[in-house]
């Protein structure tokens, strides 16, 4: 059975990876396996930032790697935070702090002005040097307080309209099957199955 790295230490997405790459016969793993893989996420877009992840790891570990890197485009803020979603409120901040900051910057902003859409562009990075970039997207709102206690990040106080609830208040499989991770994922499982029939 193959390795496939994923390019992330965040042990909700791979959580959430590992769900969705369930019916694939790979071995998954991440880069807390790895001792020393450091990258520098420098990239001015979401592409450019999972190339980045992609084409290092590989390089270093030899396997297959799935980088993604995704964030939050709001509307209002002119698509802030974007590549900057993680770090929002200072490196290393929290989510809680990150959320913070994202709802005093909306404060007096009515509901309708609050559309927000996740954003994932995932990275295969082969050994044998062939890249596949596949992007998914999630449309919704920003909440003016959070709500729900699942998932990570700003699920709390993103709205998905399809759902009628917040991303925190979605299961696991309702999560799954909507979200930007899932939508790009089920565009790179045609690359992934490929991969695995050649062993």
């Amino acid at each position: 059975m193959p390795n496939l790295v994923i390019a992330t230490k965040n042990q909700g997405k791979l959580k959430e990876f590992k769900a969705m790459l369930s019916d694939i016969p790979l071995n998954v793993l991440s880069l807390g396996d790895f001792q020393e893989i450091e990258v520098d996420e420098n990239g001015k877009t979401f592409e450019e930032n999972a190339l980045i992840k992609a084409k290092k790891v590989v390089q270093m570990t030899g396997d297959a790697v799935l980088s993604d890197d995704s964030g939050l485009e709001v509307e209002v803020l002119g698509g802030r935070p974007g590549v900057h979603t993680a770090r929002y409120a200072g490196p290393g901040a929290s989510d809680h702090e990150n959320i913070e900051k994202l709802l005093k910057e909306l404060e007096g902003v009515p509901p309708e002005k609050r559309k927000a859409r996740f954003v994932c562009c995932l990275c295969l990075a082969l050994p044998d040097g062939r890249i596949f970039v596949e992007h998914g997207y999630l449309e919704g709102f920003i909440t003016f307080e959070p709500k729900g206690t699942m998932g990570f990040g700003y699920d709390p106080v993103f709205f998905v309209p399809e759902l009628g609830k917040t991303l925190s208040e979605a299961t696991p499989q309702e999560k799954n099957a909507v979200s930007h991770r899932a939508r790009a994922m089920q565009k790179m499982k045609k690359h992934l199955l490929k991969y695995v029939k050649s062993f």
